[in-house]
């Protein structure tokens, strides 16, 4: 396995990315331009803001399939609740069409398809850099039909419409469909269901043309070094629960502190994919695919117990400020070692208080400061019990992602490759205390909360 030099590899090279607004594309197209400002052509795809621009797009492609050498896929709703309509057609049919149209690029000489290590589920132990194969389910009596999903999406929207149902109510139902389905295959909600169908069919109609490195990252954080420490855009993974702690307005929350919680840098994730991206379109003899774990739990572990220590010490010591100038008080979080804890203290805290404001609405002659009261209370629970539900397979998880195919590319790459140290990906060179303290929360407060 040789690299060689990377700057040379991105030297006169048409790269098409897809996906361009997201967070991770931008660090992408960052880094390429920092170090190599001699590539040739970024074609950077946007979705298009209607069917006739699109339609015109696709028409108006032929230089592309005579250009592009290398296509990065970075394309993805990543809502863990997302419509299942939506998902399906964004995260798997997606990336079926995007293969479809590399095999037409005259010199396309690798795919890389941006996922997620979370396709694996709820799988616990030591969790392998495999592929998914078509049909897949995580329920051993269930096979995943992917075109059956399809099918199933597209009669109930049409019964939907024909019931001349709100707009509103189909988003709500489809989002409980997609989660319904993605649960009876073994997945535990739509956005990991979804990406594990875009690999299956990445995988087979991949074989013997395209070939294909999958990247996996875990939770991907902040940036570590480049282009500073600290960018982040948007509410990222176990982030949610740190800026809703920061708020003041969580204070009770389900995870067991003894558990890891996988976390990577975006820098290192783009310095991972660039290095992939180069190792396998410059081997003379190309599997079919190969996948990367991306991630710290196997080689650095950081523990939930130190994210809840560091970030009750970095926000009492920097507090927020509150509409009315006021620094925001926190204090330690209680934790529940599993949801039935949980929901039993919910149910207690919450469920018997709404109770009563709600006899006092229909008893007490003073019933709008009562009413009040209890939409307020009752907002706050229903807040707390999405946010714990959405995070409660990433709170419990006991799969610890082995990374060796990432390790043995850090290897080659450290021999082989002159720019090594510029595309640094190795978890083991993370201080978490020092990354959190002095780049990912503060860079949480700059870009997040400013």
């Amino acid at each position: 396995m040789e690299l060689g030099s990377i700057m040379q590899f991105l030297n006169n090279k048409s790269i098409l990315v897809i996906g361009a607004t997201g967070f991770s594309c931008k660090d992408f197209v960052e880094k390429i331009l920092r170090v190599q400002p001699e590539v040739k052509k970024l074609y950077l795809l946007l979705r298009a803001v209607d069917t006739k621009s699109a339609e015109e797009r696709l028409h108006n492609e032929d230089q592309i399939w005579n250009e592009v050498d290398t296509v990065i896929n970075f394309a993805a709703t990543t809502n863990f609740d997302e419509r299942y309509d939506v998902a399906l057609g964004i995260n798997t049919m997606g990336a079926l069409h995007l293969l479809n149209f590399v095999k037409k690029c005259n010199h396309a000489k690798v795919l890389v398809h941006l996922s997620t290590a979370y396709v694996c589920g709820e799988d616990g132990g030591l969790i392998k850099e495999k592929p998914f194969r078509l049909g897949t389910a995580k329920k051993s009596t269930k096979v995943t039909d992917i075109g059956m999903e399809k099918k199933l999406v597209e009669e109930k929207l049409k019964n939907l419409r024909s019931e001349h149902a709100e707009e509103s109510a189909i988003t709500s139902y489809m989002k409980d469909y997609g989660s319904k389905r993605a649960r009876m295959h073994g997945w535990p909600n739509t956005y990991v269901f979804t990406k594990a169908m875009g690999e299956m069919l990445l995988v087979h109609h991949s074989r013997d043309t395209v070939p294909l490195v999958i990247l996996r990252p875990t939770m991907v954080t902040s940036t570590y070094q480049e282009p500073f420490p600290g960018w982040i855009e948007g509410v990222r993974t176990i982030d949610g629960v740190a800026v809703g702690y920061a708020k003041g307005k969580l204070k009770e929350f389900p995870f067991n502190p003894k558990l890891t919680v996988d976390v990577i840098p975006a820098d290192m994730v783009i310095n991972a994919l660039i290095m992939a991206m180069v190792e396998y379109a410059n081997r003379s003899t190309t599997p079919s695919e190969i996948i990367y774990h991306v991630g710290s739990s196997l080689r650095n572990p950081f523990k939930f117990s130190s994210f809840q220590e560091l970030g009750n010490r970095y926000f009492v010591q920097n507090p927020l400020i509150d509409k009315d100038g006021k620094p925001i008080k926190v204090g330690k979080i209680t934790t529940f070692s599993s949801m039935a804890s949980f929901r039993i203290y919910m149910a207690i805290r919450y469920s018997l208080a709404l109770k009563v404001f709600h006899l006092a609405i229909n008893t007490v002659l003073f019933q709008k400061s009562y009413k009040d009261k209890y939409i307020a209370l009752e907002r706050k629970l229903k807040r707390g019990m999405r946010l714990a539900e959405l995070y409660e397979p990433y709170v419990f998880f006991k799969g610890i992602f082995d990374d060796a195919n990432s390790e043995k590319l850090q290897i080659a790459a450290s021999k082989t490759c002159s720019e090594a140290n510029a595309f640094n990906f190795d978890p083991t060179s993370i201080n978490w205390e020092t990354y959190m303290m002095d780049a990912h929360f503060p860079g949480l407060v700059k870009h997040v909360l400013k």
